[in-house]
């Protein structure tokens, strides 16, 4: 089977090791470490590490201060951790639809969700690609509203030059399956001076220094053994991302002339980082999504459907009162059709020969 992700934390053991011998194995001098590397891959002055995330984006939206009833716009095209967030700040999720070419939230599509309790707009960088910042950057300015990236799949990514995570808060993570991964893990990037000390207060029980409590916080630290995982990951993430962009090449020119096969576009004046490479498999295809998904699977190409509904579309969130749904039918359709190839670095060249080929062969192409 060629597995839709590999992890390889392999060169982590000599800094992992460093770590469990000093005795200082919760947060300390390895992720002040990961920190400052974080931040240059970043382009920013601030990058805060934390345990996951989504407690990024919950960290985010409590630092900005927002009331009951405040809402934030985002994508209902997006990994539950995006909503599970808001709602666990005390904010209210509203829905802007996206457009079919990036997987993105549609700036058009904000604009029309910004009402009188609008505090937020959280575009999500989707697959290794940012939303139009070029649109959403200022429409927040337009407006008054702070801008949180959900970044979690985009790290290295960038617009005009301008990094991911480095237009509001930028929220990125670092679970295993991430192109940088610590296991388990978050971090938040700013320019800003006043929320990162902020977030550092927060994510430490509300404590400047010890007992001495400024807010009411919380233990949303990471350890020194994930960052001791993290820091060599950091060091090759152009290397890995160079590769990432030669499969996904790779896979484009083999899968180009399949019919009813829509591949992922790279936009103008952005870089994809190819977190996953996502096709869409239209209604003239031979087989519908699911089926070309277990006959991929059968023939020993793993792939992933990611995400099979609209986020707010399940019992949970249907009646629930912080969550406004709303019609998103680009969205509906994208998410019968996605499907996520492998991309990952570990690709040899038969394994995309054989991605390649499997498709086309159960496509009839």
């Amino acid at each position: 089977m060629i597995p839709i992700t590999v992890v390889d934390v392999a060169d982590a053991e000599p800094l992992v090791m460093e770590v469990l011998r000093s005795g200082v194995i919760a947060q300390g001098p390895m992720v002040k470490r990961f920190e400052d590397a974080f931040a240059e891959v970043a382009g920013v002055r601030h990058a805060i590490a934390v345990n996951s995330g989504t407690t990024a984006l919950v960290a985010s939206i409590q630092v900005l201060d927002l009331k009951p009833g405040d809402e934030v716009v985002t994508s209902p095209f997006t990994f539950v951790a995006t909503l599970n967030a808001i709602l666990e700040a005390g904010a209210t999720a509203r829905f802007a639809d996206i457009s079919e070419d990036d997987f993105c939230v549609d700036p058009d599509a904000i604009a029309a969700a910004i009402g009188p309790r609008t505090k937020v707009l959280m575009p999500v960088h989707l697959y290794g690609q940012m939303a139009d910042m070029s649109r959403i950057a200022p429409l927040a300015e337009r407006n008054g509203l702070a801008l949180v990236e959900d970044a979690a799949q985009a790290v290295g990514a960038s617009f005009a030059g301008n990094k991911a995570g480095s237009y509001g808060l930028g929220c990125f993570s670092l679970y295993a399956t991430k192109n940088i991964t610590t296991a388990e893990g978050g971090v938040i990037t700013t320019n800003d001076d006043e929320l990162a000390d902020r977030l550092r207060v927060l994510r430490n029980q509300g404590m400047r220094a010890r007992y001495q409590y400024e807010v009411a916080g919380h233990n949303y630290r990471l350890t020194d053994l994930h960052a001791a995982v993290g820091i060599p990951q950091l060091e090759k993430l152009a290397a890995v991302t160079e590769q990432r962009q030669r499969n996904a090449d790779a896979l484009s020119k083999g899968l180009a002339d399949v019919p009813g096969l829509r591949l992922p576009q790279v936009l103008a004046d952005r870089t994809h980082v190819w977190h996953q490479y996502t096709v869409l498999v239209g209604p003239d295809a031979a087989v519908d999504r699911d089926e070309l998904s277990a006959k991929l699977t059968e023939k020993g190409v793993g792939n992933g459907i990611y995400y099979p509904k609209v986020v707010f579309d399940y019992d949970c969130y249907r009646d629930h009162p912080g969550v406004i749904a709303s019609d998103v039918p680009v969205t509906a359709r994208v998410a019968q059709q996605a499907l996520s190839l492998p991309v990952h670095p570990k690709l040899s060249e038969s394994d995309i020969d054989k991605v390649v080929g499997t498709v086309r062969e159960v496509l009839g192409a």
